[in-house]
């Protein structure tokens, strides 16, 4: 079992499609180990997403995750990371394939509806930034 970490981003949140995002989650075979319902602070997106600092997109990122409500949760299955990155579709949803939740449920590049860790560190240090003590399985 491989623990991964996500976020129904506020664009979905707004627009009621949390729910049916975490019906694809759960039938996709993920187990939901934490979900919370939350508001972020423009200082603990700035510290989630801390790597992208120098990237120019970084300030209206950070903007637009403390905008409003989110959903943040880890997940477990076998290759969490690699399978909810399928599932979620790519960045643009103009480019996510058909039945992908971006395809389905994102507005923009920018408001895309769903975050996944893309790697094992990174779900890590993202599980542990929300739900700590939950990172070291």
């Amino acid at each position: 079992m491989e623990r991964t970490f996500s976020i129904v981003k506020p664009d979905a949140v707004k627009a009621g499609n949390t729910g049916a995002i975490l019906s694809r989650i759960e039938k996709a075979g993920f187990r939901i180990v934490a979900l919370r319902m939350r508001h972020l602070t423009r200082a603990e997106a700035e510290g989630f997403y801390h790597v992208h600092a120098a990237r120019p997109f970084f300030g209206d990122l950070c903007t637009f995750m403390s905008s409003g409500p989110c959903v943040t949760m880890v997940l477990e299955r076998d290759n969490a990371i690699a399978h909810l990155r399928d599932i979620m579709g790519a960045t643009n949803p103009a480019n996510a394939a058909a039945g992908t939740i971006r395809k389905d449920f994102a507005a923009s590049i920018e408001a895309n509806a769903i975050h996944g860790s893309d790697a094992p560190e990174t779900a890590k240090f993202e599980i542990g930034y929300f739900f700590a003590g939950l990172e070291t399985r």
